[in-house]
């Protein structure tokens, strides 16, 4: 059987807990061949990012068509693109491509970093979104693309529809950044919603979580599972990985990417 491929596009965490790093682990858990191209290159620990690094757009599409060119790939993720050039060298390269797609809306980092310009959201909207098989935004990150807060079903269903109108098939809304006992993630897929609950739990180590629900809903898609199996799975391993935590850095620890 042949192995399942999953190319990742994001940014290099030196810290190992998201980024590419943690996207890497993620895929070796579930038994996909990763492939990556970095679009920005950060100094950061569990206290926060400290510097950041764009790598020259050229140069990510040349990583791109290298890893497509060769090996190839059965699913593509996108996570922190940096700045609306690089997006729009992604654009660019996977406008040729007919893959399913994960696009992980990344704005802000957990320390509140700025991990893409205003120019990079407009070609996410204009150009990725369209494109994407799966967006999966966390809660800050739905209100700052749409303008609506998404906590409430209300708002929810409202923000789903902003995101339709972007041209997003299917949305993921994660709930980590909610309030009450329960973690609640909603996935809106062709309209219809699916709720994946965990109970909350209470602990610092978080860091990378988004990184690791897309990339393990993205290894589910590679291996031809169906949407809700595939986010159904990955929102179950990182519930577990941040029970397992194992505890390190001073401040928002990485997850445990072990199976």
């Amino acid at each position: 059987m042949a192995v399942p491929r999953l190319l990742v596009i994001a940014g290099s965490d030196s810290s190992a807990g998201a980024g590419l790093q943690a996207d890497l682990k993620t895929a070796q858990a579930f038994g996909v061949y990763a492939q990556t191209a970095v679009t920005a290159v950060t100094a950061q620990n569990t206290r926060g990012v400290h510097a950041i690094l764009p790598v020259a757009p050229d140069m990510v599409r040349a990583q791109i068509e290298a890893a497509l060119g060769d090996i190839g790939a059965d699913a593509i993720k996108i996570g922190m693109l940096g700045n609306g050039a690089i997006a729009a060298a992604v654009a660019d390269v996977l406008e040729k491509v007919d893959l399913p797609l994960v696009v992980d809306p990344v704005l802000l980092s957990t320390s509140g970093a700025v991990l893409l310009d205003a120019d990079g959201v407009e070609v996410l909207k204009s150009r990725l979104f369209p494109r994407a098989t799966l967006v999966t935004p966390n809660l800050p990150e739905a209100e700052a693309l749409t303008g609506i807060a998404a906590g409430s079903e209300h708002g929810l269903r409202n923000a789903a529809q902003a995101f339709a109108l972007c041209g997003a098939r299917n949305v993921l809304f994660k709930g980590g950044h909610g309030d009450g006992p329960q973690v609640r993630d909603v996935l809106v897929e062709g309209g219809k919603q699916t709720i994946f609950t965990a109970p909350r739990q209470a602990t610092l180590h978080t860091h990378g979580t988004g990184c690791t629900l897309a990339t393990a809903i993205a290894c589910g898609l590679a291996q031809g599972r169906t949407m809700a199996d595939a986010v159904g799975r990955a929102h179950a391993y990182v519930q577990e990985a941040i029970r397992t935590a194992p505890g390190l850095g001073a401040d928002k620890g990485p997850l445990n990417h072990a199976r």
